[in-house]
């Protein structure tokens, strides 16, 4: 009779054991999920930018940060504040006013094996070192028949940043998007900073990193866990039914959101897309979108002629062409050089009543 029993009540041991396990591990799963979702903070974009840098730093002693007033002063926008007390001198370097000279000397570091940081204080300086990242970063590796990378991150902020007179409010996101080789990466929230930023650092590939200068200051929710997002795919903010709203950077928190509110309380449901990079560009999410919506909005901060709203816009007219309900509408930047009159910025730059009314157009409805 023992042994009978013992044949009996040992598979079942074994069974309830195996279910055990099984539990656990997808426990685990679950739990690292609600860890993920629940262990966040609420910290500045800038801050985001700065955890981001420090963690690949303190794995991979390959990395290293340079650009002007980085070190001593903590950063011109204290991106990296107490960098040069954790990192040292040599690997958080104070440049000259120099963007040709220090982009150059992290272009010949990137192709001598180290992963170099190059911060410029605006994009705007960048065109003084347009050489180094047009002609030398991202034609290496073709020109070399793949024996030589550059993988190293250009970033610092772009676009309008209040009174700054035209010089210094020019967005460059397409600019640098039409050139092969390179990666461009907006990020929209000190979430997406992150771990975008993170995935840059480590990609094989030269990246342009574009932030901006009235973004430093936002707050939003970032993990204590380590997450990286990847390079080349969308993000679906809001989903909805009713017409499809693509965006990138700044303008998703600033212009987008705010519009949305504003059409929700008139019964229009929007879906939002976040494009995260512009070079690549996530096509598929956005056509998959606007096959179930029928119309699309494209906001974007930069000029109409060239920007990244134009190219995807053929796209989904060659894609997605049967599927559109009404032509694909812009809301952007004013085709002239930024003024420096706070009413004519604000008359030039988009804002949510310009979204709505584009909205409303493309639904055929009365603005």
């Amino acid at each position: 009779m023992r042994v009978f029993c013992q044949r009996l009540v040992s598979p079942l041991l074994s069974y309830l054991i195996m279910l055990e396990e099984y539990a656990s591990v997808v426990n685990s799963i679950l739990y690292r999920q609600f860890l993920l979702r629940r262990l966040a903070t609420k910290i500045q974009f800038r801050e985001a930018l700065r955890e981001a840098l420090s963690e690949e730093m303190r794995k991979n002693e390959k990395i290293f940060l340079m650009g002007e007033e980085v070190a001593e002063y903590n950063g011109a926008y204290k991106v990296s504040q107490g960098m040069l007390d954790e990192f040292g001198a040599k690997r958080v370097i104070d440049t000259p006013i120099a963007e040709l000279g220090f982009a150059g000397i992290g272009v010949g570091a990137a192709m001598n094996g180290l992963n170099p940081v190059i911060e410029f204080m605006t994009f705007n300086f960048s065109l003084v070192a347009i050489d180094q990242v047009i002609n030398a970063a991202a034609k290496v590796l073709s020109m070399s028949g793949g024996h030589f990378s550059c993988p190293i991150v250009f970033r610092g902020p772009t676009g309008n940043a209040g009174q700054l007179g035209a010089q210094h409010s020019q967005n460059f996101e397409n600019w640098y998007a039409n050139c092969p080789g390179l990666k461009v990466v907006i990020p929209s929230t000190p979430y997406e900073a992150k771990g975008l930023l993170k995935q840059a650092i480590n990609d094989p590939d030269p990246v342009i990193f574009m932030e901006s200068e009235v973004m430093y200051g936002d707050k939003g929710e970032v993990p204590e866990e380590e997450y990286y997002i990847p390079l080349g795919k969308a993000n679906v903010v809001k989903e909805g039914s009713d017409v499809t709203i693509v965006t990138f950077g700044k303008m998703l928190t600033r212009v987008v959101m705010p519009a949305v509110e504003l059409l929700n309380a008139e019964g229009i449901n929007a879906e939002v897309i976040d494009l995260r990079t512009v070079r690549p560009i996530d096509y598929a999410t956005v056509i998959q979108s606007v096959k179930k919506t029928n119309r699309m909005v494209f906001v974007e901060e930069a000029w109409p002629l060239g920007s990244i709203a134009t190219e995807v816009a053929f796209k989904v007219q060659k894609d997605a062409f049967d599927f559109l309900d009404a032509p694909v509408l812009r809301v952007t930047c004013a085709d002239v050089p930024l003024p420096y009159a706070p009413t004519l910025i604000a008359e030039a730059l988009p804002n949510a009543d310009k979204v709505v009314k584009a909205v409303k157009s493309v639904l055929y409805k009365e603005a």
